[in-house]
């Protein structure tokens, strides 16, 4: 019986760890630190594993860890940090030019990193990830209304930072 829970955690690690990276990075902004919510959330999982009805369950478990863990730095005392070039600025220029799909995805990059991590989480869940209000609240352990207000502040920040955001949305949207 363990062999079989084993195996089936691994398949399960095999299959999606490269997801939780990705949403894990969207949190984080940094690679690093995402790769360690990963590897957390992982963890927690593995430990669970035996407790989870199904195993198809096991992602939105380890979505929820890494969604409350980073919940949990937000609440830890901050430290002031600059990019080197936070000027963002506009660019025109052909979205066929793999140079320029380059600069948009580092200005896009930059200003989602400009926002605060709560503020961050919050676009992770409703536009990347496609959850609602109501989800990204419930995966948040924050009212919904949090998650409004957080989301309408983010979305103005982003609009001041990149002034473009609504071509940057369209070569997004191009890229899919």
């Amino acid at each position: 019986m363990d062999d079989a829970r084993d195996s089936a955690y691994a398949d399960f690690v095999r299959e999606r760890s490269h997801a939780l990276l990705r949403s894990a990075y969207l949190l984080t902004g940094d690679q690093h630190l995402a790769e360690d919510l990963v590897q957390e959330a992982l963890a927690r999982t593995h430990r669970a594993w035996s407790r989870l009805e199904r195993p198809s369950n096991a992602e939105a478990y380890a979505r929820k860890v890494m969604y409350h863990a980073q919940v949990s730095v937000w609440r830890r005392p901050k430290v002031a940090e600059a990019l080197p070039g936070d000027g963002l600025e506009r660019h025109g220029g052909s979205v066929d030019d793999p140079a320029e799909a380059t600069v948009r995805r580092v200005t896009l990059q930059r200003a989602l990193l400009a926002l605060s991590p709560k503020q961050r989480a919050v676009i992770v869940l409703r536009y990347f990830e496609d959850h609602t209000e109501v989800e990204a609240a419930q995966m948040l352990g924050v009212s919904v209304s949090t998650v409004k207000t957080q989301c309408a502040r983010a979305l103005d920040r982003l609009r001041s930072l990149v002034p473009d955001l609504r071509v940057l949305a369209d070569v997004h949207e191009a890229g899919r």
